[in-house]
């Protein structure tokens, strides 16, 4: 029997589609994925959650590492959203003050996502944002 393998490009376009379902399923409901700082000023009353754009905006930024490689930037960004959606709390948490003074600390999702899905949508929230401001 013969062997197929994807394509590194085909089997990463599939895990982020499997992020954003992810996403879509658990994630969504209180986190807009996408939204300007005019549109969150109008709707902050409406809001659950910061928008991703913003999380993924503000993980990025307090993730620092000396040799400023993209792999090793990517892989610490992925194991603490890993592990702050099944373990979240305030002391790990980097969100903006005035975000946690407003929306607090989220709950956590460990009993709904397998490992598997939060690697998958921790990627997905990498790759969606990456080169992506927050305006």
């Amino acid at each position: 029997m013969k062997k197929t393998l994807l394509p590194l490009a085909l089997f990463s376009s599939l895990l982020l589609a499997d992020g954003y379902e992810i996403y879509k399923n658990n994630c969504a409901s209180c986190h807009i994925e996408m939204i300007s700082k005019e549109e969150v000023l109008n709707n902050l009353d409406k809001m659950k959650a910061p928008p991703m754009v913003e999380v993924s905006n503000q993980i990025r930024s307090n993730i620092i590492i000396k040799d400023d490689d993209e792999d090793v930037h990517k892989h610490l960004f992925v194991l603490f959203v890993k592990d702050y959606i099944q373990n979240p709390e305030l002391s790990k948490s980097m969100c903006h003050p005035g975000a946690l003074e407003r929306f607090d600390v989220m709950p956590s999702l460990k009993a709904k996502l397998t490992e598997q899905e939060a690697q998958e949508v921790a990627t997905w929230l990498y790759e969606r944002y990456e080169g992506v401001s927050f305006r």
